[in-house]
């Protein structure tokens, strides 16, 4: 039988000494394996563990639920958010409406590169959006998240160095494991047909593109917010407005 991994959150309502061992030492006796193990927010704890029957799920569920000092919050298959939470020890923030949209501040880059590593290492079609303020450092967490999932990235469109604008590519570009990072705004306003009708090949690719400013993107094209698989949000500090009326005024080097 294969192995099955699973995550269990439970929040600690008194952290007695030993509760942490009493847990693990339960869980040894099920022979359930312990992979990885942190604090994530609040005087709440995650775990990824795994076994290769479920009955001693159920069973560990239901004696750790008459553990008074605890509380599980969640016993299932884990998650990308999950995995992060106790590799990182903090959840992604997440929009209460749409459950798609991820919010990061400047301080979490290494939490969304991690995210963005994940991301970019599932195969085939994914459409990912990115918004954020210019310099807040989008297009650099696009770049290391494609250096940890291992995957070469193509520029489509840009104004990290220079304003790129790219109405043709070559084979070695071309692969389906490349990222592709386009800039919406240049695609969509400052761009020729030749680049959109490269642009076009490129979407219907089986691949991930990375779409930066994805509201101008949407707004000016034939997609919509329905075709992306994931938008993620970048500020400088919680608070700070994403406005794009600055950004399509600009000539270059947003």
């Amino acid at each position: 039988m294969m192995s099955t991994q699973w995550y269990l959150e439970y929040k600690i309502h008194k952290n007695r000494p030993g509760l942490l061992g009493d847990i693990a030492s339960l869980m040894g006796m099920l022979e359930i394996n312990i992979l990885s193990i942190n604090g994530v927010e609040d005087r709440t704890r995650g775990m990824l563990i795994q076994t290769d029957d479920h009955e001693k799920i159920i069973l560990l569920e239901k004696l750790l639920r008459r553990v008074d000092n605890i509380t599980i919050n969640k016993m299932r298959e884990p998650k990308l958010v999950d995995i992060l939470a106790v590799r990182h020890g903090r959840y992604i923030e997440r929009d209460s409406d749409d459950r798609k949209t991820f919010r990061f501040t400047r301080d979490e880059l290494g939490l969304l590169v991690d995210f963005l590593g994940e991301i970019f290492k599932i195969e085939g079609h994914q459409l990912v959006g990115l918004r954020g303020m210019p310099r807040v450092g989008k297009t650099e967490s696009i770049i290391a998240g494609s250096v940890c999932a291992n995957k070469r990235w193509t520029f489509v469109s840009s104004t990290l160095l220079r304003q790129t604008v790219r109405s043709q590519l070559s084979e070695e570009e071309a692969s389906t494991q490349n990222i592709f990072i386009v800039d919406g705004i240049v695609s969509t306003l400052r761009s020729n047909e030749k680049h959109y009708a490269l642009l076009q090949e490129i979407m219907a690719m089986p691949t991930t593109k990375v779409i930066e400013h994805p509201d101008i993107f949407v707004q000016e094209s034939a997609y919509t917010f329905e075709d992306f698989d994931y938008i993620i949000e970048l500020r400088s500090t919680p608070d700070e407005e994403i406005n794009f009326e600055p950004l399509t005024s600009q000539p270059e080097g947003y």
